[in-house]
């Protein structure tokens, strides 16, 4: 007797997502099998994104004003019917068996509560910051450990029964954050699996520069992520908080402290050489990576950059860990809320107006 057919619902959350959301949804309606459900949020967005999913004739809820990527997935799983939740962002497009692998993959792991996939190495945008942090990003995940800590929403699916069972996303992140990553870690600490699946990978189309690099990475992740780590009591030895990571963190600012200090004392300019060594030999395999993606130019050209993440990731902490001494949750910008429970209905927000098609 055959195991029944396990559904699928893609929810993608979108603030004006112009051109890249339209690739997006496209690609998912192109998926072959079709999703059973694609739900697309409209967190408040201006452009037309909804409108043109409206078009589409897949299912859309809107906010009035936006309230970020997490709010907006909650609405999508509470509307939802079917077993698994897909969460797609809108920048991404998603190859034409991302519906077959993800059932694949729950069916061949049936403890597995939820999975991640990564980036592909063919990012969609060509400016050098976009190809350097997107194959980055692409090399973390696929050297991460299988048995993931953390859930991505970029390219992640959970089933339905957990999700709700855990609560969704928390909500206060009210911009694009480390909701999700928050939500891994509870779903850890409650003895749930989350796998990290390295053949399941998408194309990411956002365009990154020094400002939106810099506001993503120090803002919005490092330092609340290092006040969830200090907030669960301990890290993880995997993906961009690994050994490895810490490590060139504090050779970063040896090498720059000692480069500082050999304006007086030239002699020191020896430890700072030793120190720049060893931060290239721990991270060769990355350089070499880049080397072989994108030539030598590309791969030189990468290495200050990485150094430069190492210091502002570094300053990141301490921020992070200070604001979490003095009592501050930072991203979390209104009083606490209820998570999600199937109890609490999205109209019961006096703040919600819900459109659907």
């Amino acid at each position: 007797m055959s195991s029944p057919v396990v559904t699928v619902a893609v929810i993608v959350p979108v603030y004006n997502g112009g051109e890249r959301f339209r690739a997006s949804l496209e690609s998912i309606r192109r998926a072959d099998p079709c999703p059973d459900e694609i739900i697309v949020i409209g967190d408040g967005d201006t452009d037309g994104s909804s409108q043109y999913a409206e078009a589409a004739g897949v299912t859309v809820y809107r906010f009035p004003q936006p309230g970020g990527p997490g709010r907006a997935r909650n609405l999508g799983a509470m509307r939802a019917t079917a077993d698994l939740l897909f969460f797609v962002d809108a920048d991404v497009t998603v190859p034409k068996n991302v519906i077959e692998r993800s059932r694949d993959i729950f069916a061949r792991h049936a403890d597995v509560a939820a999975i991640i996939g990564s980036y592909d190495d063919q990012p969609g945008e060509s400016n050098f910051l976009s190809q350097y942090r997107n194959l980055l990003h692409h090399y973390v995940h696929q050297n991460g450990r299988e048995e993931a800590s953390t859930f991505w929403g970029a390219c992640g699916a959970i089933q339905r029964e957990v999700f709700l069972a855990m609560g969704g996303f928390d909500e206060r992140y009210l911009k694009p954050s480390i909701e999700d990553i928050e939500l891994g870690y509870r779903l850890k600490r409650a003895g749930h699996r989350i796998r990290l699946c390295k053949s399941l990978q998408v194309k990411h189309w956002k365009r990154w520069t020094l400002a939106s690099m810099l506001r993503a990475d120090f803002f919005q992740r490092a330092v609340p992520w290092t006040q969830l780590i200090h907030r669960y009591r301990g890290f993880v030895n995997d993906l961009n908080i690994g050994i490895s990571g810490r490590a060139s963190v504090l050779l970063a600012y040896g090498l720059l402290g000692a480069a500082v200090l050999a304006y007086w004392q030239p002699a020191i300019l020896i430890a700072a050489a030793a120190m720049g060594l060893a931060l290239f030999i721990l991270n060769i395999q990355l350089y070499r990576f880049f080397l072989e993606k994108r030539g030598l130019r590309f791969a030189v050209q990468t290495i200050p950059w990485h150094w430069f993440y190492f210091l502002y990731s570094g300053a990141a902490f301490v921020v992070g860990t200070l604001r979490h001494l003095a009592g501050h949750d930072h991203g979390l910008e209104k009083p606490a809320a209820p998570l999600l429970s199937e109890s609490r209905q999205p109209e019961s927000r006096p703040e919600l107006r819900m459109e659907k098609r």
